[in-house]
């Protein structure tokens, strides 16, 4: 059996010593903030006895869906097409692939900032012909400083947790040994539902008189949650 070296590391203590105890605590934050994006789902459809009827109509309205939401300029920070399909419905009755009509789909994803705008694109995105409109989806951006700002304050809790632990005791920290983050990021739901509200109504270009009045939309407030572990060492207590 060999004798380990006086130099040789020695394994670490997880509950540390008599003359350096530690003090293990969880720091958390819990913040309330404003949205900063606005994601809607934009689905154009067709309908036709012929294939190719079916998708010069899908082409046209999704042109027309895409132009509408590109008006508004900068209030659209991302305009993305997802999925495309046209596929042919067949008869219920009778015999062979007869082919009744054909569906086409296009679906658009758009993601604004500019809140005041977003009434009244929904308003009008849904007055277009076959056009059917999801959402809004509300969402913080994945380097937005709430997320920062919550991690800190998760920080600033554990030490003032340890410290007064260490209080009560009589004594006082004296070093931070382990700071771990355990899920720092409470990321929302990407499809919350979205509650109805009032919200002020900007015009960009020139919609017809006909058009439907804008919906008046209240954006959703956003929950961030931070966790963090951390371990510290303290003064000899006297007990």
């Amino acid at each position: 059996m060999t004798t380990p070296s006086p130099d040789a590391p020695h394994p670490a203590v997880p509950y540390g010593t008599p003359d350096a105890p530690r003090i293990a605590v969880r720091g958390e934050a819990r913040l309330e903030v404003d949205p900063e994006i606005a994601r809607i789902g934009i689905t154009v459809a067709s309908r036709g006895r012929d294939r190719r009827a079916a998708l010069d109509d899908l082409t046209r309205r999704n042109t027309t869906a895409l132009d509408l939401v590109k008006t508004y300029g900068d209030a659209v920070e991302h305009l993305e097409t997802g999925a495309f399909s046209i596929s042919p419905e067949l008869k219920d009755k009778g015999r062979g692939e007869r082919i009744h009509a054909y569906h086409g789909r296009v679906h658009i994803t758009a993601e604004l900032t500019d809140f005041t705008a977003l009434g009244e694109l929904t308003t009008r995105l849904a007055d277009l012909e076959l056009t059917r409109v999801d959402g809004p989806w509300w969402a913080l951006r994945p380097d937005s400083p709430a997320h920062r700002q919550a991690r800190q304050q998760a920080v600033r809790e554990a030490v003032q947790r340890a410290r007064e632990y260490a209080e009560a005791l009589g004594t006082t920290l004296a070093a931070l040994v382990e700071l771990a983050d355990i899920g720092a990021e409470g990321v929302p739901s990407p499809y919350p539902a979205a509650p109805g509200g009032r919200m002020r109504s900007m015009a960009y270009g020139a919609p017809a008189e006909d058009t439907a009045p804008a919906l008046d939309l209240e954006p959703q407030r956003q929950h961030v949650h931070a966790t963090v572990n951390a371990r510290f060492t303290m003064a000899p207590p006297q007990l």
